[in-house]
């Protein structure tokens, strides 16, 4: 399942950065989360970079520190050990002390807070990013605050993993969630396998909370396509890794995972996922 549903709505109505409960729900096994999420295209990691050292966007001479990033929702620092590969400083902010303290087996620095109360202590950052994460931030509370933390011409991009499984294999994988799950709210969409465009509105909301801060240039959106080959067990593995999937009873999480499992085997034990990383990003201007 996905990691928001479609529009980033919660099950029962309302917006997904409310849903306090699912976003702060995903330390329930973080080393499988770890192991089984996605990481982030390099193009997507080397474009931020870049647009923070200027033309070239190489790594920056001795003399010359290396870019400071915040990294928003960080969970167990995936997306911050690719900045931190790139040659950036990173410091995490997530809201779990489980994820946290995975972050910090990594090697990384996290501290626990929800990223709207977090306590910056003055520090400024040449970059805040949020990977799979700001659908669970308020989108205007969070723009105005990454707004603070960042230095006059300072980047923030937030981005998606976006999958779409094969045609037939999103059929059935949607016959499997409406057999298994005929009533729930979580079937928006053919269980959330929707593609890029179930996120369209997604983006748009952070975008508006970009402009709503009245501290950034124009939004822009960039989009990576890319792909990912998965055995039946690494997806069976990558599937409980979505926040809806504590509000799904054991039993109906066995049978989805039998009956997803089962598709995959019929489509010869493996199969080919295309993604699409979809990014909303904007300069800090010099306005307060």
């Amino acid at each position: 399942m996905p990691t928001v549903p479609p529009a980033g709505a919660p099950s029962g109505g309302g917006e997904s950065h409310q849903a306090r409960e699912i976003a702060e729900s995903f330390g329930s096994d973080p080393g499988r989360y770890d192991r089984a999420r996605p990481r982030y295209p390099g193009a997507l990691i080397d474009r931020i970079v870049s647009a923070l050292r200027g033309p070239g966007g190489s790594r920056p001479p001795r003399n010359q520190p290396s870019p400071d990033l915040l990294d928003v929702g960080c969970g167990t620092g995936i997306v911050a050990r690719q900045f931190l590969a790139a040659g950036c400083r990173v410091l995490g902010v997530d809201p779990d002390a489980r994820m946290a303290d995975l972050a910090r087996r990594h090697g990384l620095e996290v501290e626990v807070a929800a990223f709207e109360t977090w306590d910056r202590a003055g520090r400024e950052f040449d970059a805040v990013v949020a990977g799979q994460s700001w659908h669970w931030v308020d989108p205007v509370a969070g723009a105005a605050k990454a707004a603070h933390a960042l230095r006059p011409g300072g980047r923030l991009a937030v981005f998606w993993n976006v999958f779409q499984p094969p045609p037939e294999l999103a059929e059935a994988f949607a016959a499997v969630y409406r057999r298994v799950l005929p009533d729930s709210p979580l079937l928006q969409g053919g269980a959330g396998i929707s593609g890029p465009d179930a996120y369209r509105g997604l983006l748009a909301k952070a975008a508006d909370g970009i402009r709503d801060a009245g501290a950034f240039g124009p939004p822009e959106q960039w989009q990576f396509d890319w792909h990912r080959r998965y055995t039946r067990d690494e997806w069976l593995d990558q599937v409980p890794t979505s926040g809806f999937w504590g509000q799904i009873l054991a039993a109906a999480q066995r049978e989805l995972l039998a009956g997803i499992g089962a598709a995959v085997d019929a489509a010869g034990g493996s199969f080919t996922m295309p993604y699409a990383t979809m990014a909303v990003t904007a300069a800090r201007t010099g306005a307060t």
